[in-house]
């Protein structure tokens, strides 16, 4: 159904408050928790019977027990993530990092890409950058750091990361966003990468955030989208109180700390069209996707919002409004942004839009999304009513008051219970340290992180956190990803952690439900001789199964600068058998396959069928 009109009325009056916002000059306000953060008021501090913060307890001592913090003994607490100092005094300092899971080596195992930061020496060269990590998996539960072998260490201050497989050779290729250049790592196929961004022209060289592959204009071939945050000027970097930021005074809650983004001057988003011969062409512009604006991106994902086969395009925008780009199949996108309802919350207004999980939790066929904010903010959650029109249900959900005391990054949906119904977690965790000195906040800097079980009934509850369990972990999250890291047939997460080691949590829920995992390999449309990309990155399947019909799309980038598993994962609850999958390729093509088993990790190639069995051939 389109919106009513008294609904277009209040979003075109809520559409003409931020043009009014751009065009004034941008000069901080008087206290960020005002303009810096774009939050809701001040809400009450609520404390655990421990007087801990609700951010940082709340613990129970019984109660399921879903994951389990197994990062030291996997191997991957021998790296750390270093970014500025820890007071924090610069936003610089203060966001990142990014987590990508891929098989690198296409050996059917799930390998971790880290990225790390920096520091203000060691861009003056004063001392050593930090390094990214790349760890291999060592299909025993183990994994070793082989970023130097790999030539995919950075030394660069770091953001995000997105897997896409871009000159479509059958193995995934890594792009990094970073303070300064870019870096696309093309895979050598012998374990190494190769930084080819400068000849492919994709370096950029501002402050680039969240990145997302997708065949935009449906040649075959992945284009890049990649979001811009802030013009961050080291030589006059934005103090509270001196001429860099108007002499403003950038406070929360009365406390001075970093200042922005709000009042910060932003930066420009990109869209790369992949040219085919390992080039790309800068065309943000001719697209209508470059943001004249200059909101604040951090999270991107290209997905198909209204289900007519085309990818499009969301932008999480910090502190400003979320983009919505149709994509209208000519090479160019529609900013339906207020009209479709994802440009602000329920009461328009912008919030500080951080990570965007995308799926669809009410069986129904419609990707919902849910967008990170800031504390004293519901985190929004979007129900889509499968025209790409949106309504935030985060209330309705029983998302919204749980998440209020939170700083919300990433988050993703996944069938934690395989019991077909998609789940939701977020990783949690602040970004102004001076929180732990005032008490009478009810906040602290390290947080714990949320795990939503789904109700069926387009409700949520949070699963509690016991003590000593994954749920408990104390961390300053930004990044994660999800996928079945150590082939079971159960998603895992992986969480990066700000100036921290990683936290690995290992699905152990106590659940005997039955599942299917896809991995599909993008081929040739014979009636029209379309290609996919060779990763399949935008396409969609459709299975059902126990009389529940359940959607997957292969999507690159999403959750806060990070990437997935592009393995769709299908929990079948008590099923012993799927009844029917349905895969809609890029190329357009749509098959229509019997599944001879379950409980197993089938490769699926276009027009070709079931090529492998991870129970059979082992990858």
């Amino acid at each position: 159904m389109p919106p009513s009109s008294t609904r277009i009325a209040v979003l075109l009056l809520a559409a003409s408050l931020p043009i009014a916002l751009a065009q004034a000059p941008q000069t901080p306000p008087p206290d960020s928790s005002m303009g810096g953060i774009s939050a809701g008021p001040a809400h009450a501090a609520e404390y655990d019977a421990q007087h801990r913060p609700i951010t940082a307890g709340g613990f129970v001592k019984t109660g399921p027990i879903v994951f389990q913090d197994i990062a030291k003994e996997a191997g991957l607490t021998t790296w750390r993530h270093h970014a500025g100092t820890p007071e924090k005094k610069f936003i610089l300092e203060a966001k990142g990092p990014g987590v990508a899971l891929l098989d690198y080596d296409n050996d059917g195992w799930l390998d971790i890409y880290f990225v790390n930061g920096s520091t203000f020496d060691a861009l003056d060269g004063k001392e050593p950058a930090p390094k990214s990590a790349l760890f291999h998996n060592n299909h025993d539960g183990t994994f070793t750091n082989v970023a130097e072998k790999a030539g995919v260490t950075n030394d660069r201050w770091g953001y995000g990361v997105v897997v896409g497989d871009f000159d479509n050779d059958g193995w995934p290729d890594l792009y990094i966003t970073n303070y300064g250049k870019n870096r696309l790592y093309r895979n050598n196929h012998n374990g190494t990468f190769t930084d080819v961004a400068e000849t492919a022209k994709v370096t950029l060289g501002t402050w680039s955030t969240g990145a997302t592959f997708g065949d935009y204009d449906g040649d075959g071939n992945l284009d890049i989208f990649v979001a811009g945050y802030i013009d961050f000027d080291l030589k006059n970097p934005p103090i509270s109180g001196t001429k860099s930021v108007g002499y403003a005074r950038c406070a929360f809650r009365g406390v001075q700390v970093m200042c922005g983004p709000r009042g910060l001057r932003g930066e420009k988003d990109h869209l790369f069209h992949n040219n085919g011969d390992g080039t790309f062409t800068d065309v943000s512009e001719k697209a209508g996707v470059s943001d004249p604006d200059r909101y604040y991106g951090l999270g991107v994902v290209f997905a198909d919002v209204n289900n007519d086969g085309k990818p499009d395009l969301m932008v999480a925008d910090d502190s400003s409004p979320n983009y919505l780009y149709i994509n209208k199949g000519d090479g160019t996108f529609e900013d339906d942004s207020y009209i479709s309802g994802f440009a602000v919350n329920e009461g328009g207004r912008e919030v500080a839009n951080m990570g965007l999980a995308v799926g669809d939790y009410q069986n129904n066929g419609h990707l919902s999304v849910v967008s990170t904010t800031f504390s004293d903010d519901y985190k929004v959650v979007f129900e889509n009513d499968g025209t790409g029109t949106f309504s935030d249900v985060g209330y309705k959900s029983g998302i919204a008051t749980p998440t209020i005391p939170f700083v919300g990054f990433a988050d993703g949906f996944l069938d934690y219970d395989n019991d077909g119904w998609k789940d939701l977690f977020i990783a949690n965790g602040h970004v102004y340290p001076e929180v732990d000195q005032h008490p009478e906040w009810g906040s602290s800097y390290a947080e714990r992180h949320q795990l939503f079980h789904n109700l069926k009934t387009g409700k949520f509850a949070e699963v509690p956190a016991v003590e000593g369990t994954g749920l408990a972990v104390v961390s300053v999250g930004r990044g994660a990803a999800f996928g079945d890291i150590f082939n079971r047939g159960k998603i895992d997460i992986v969480v990066s952690n700000m100036d921290g080691v990683p936290v690995l949590l290992k699905n152990v829920n106590d659940d005997h439900n039955h599942w299917i995992e896809l991995h599909l390999i993008g081929g040739v449309n014979p009636k029209t001789g379309k290609k996919s990309p060779k990763d399949a990155v935008g396409a969609t399947v459709y299975l059902t199964a126990g009389g529940i019909r359940q959607r997957n799309d292969v999507l690159s980038g999403g959750s806060y600068l990070s990437s997935n598993d592009f393995r769709l994962h299908f929990g079948l609850a008590d099923s012993t058998k799927v009844d029917s999958v349905e895969i809609h390729w890029p190329s357009g093509q749509v098959e229509k396959l019997t599944l001879p088993n379950i409980d197993d990790i089938l490769t699926i190639e276009e027009g070709k069928g079931i090529t492998a069995s991870f129970k059979k051939d082992g990858k």
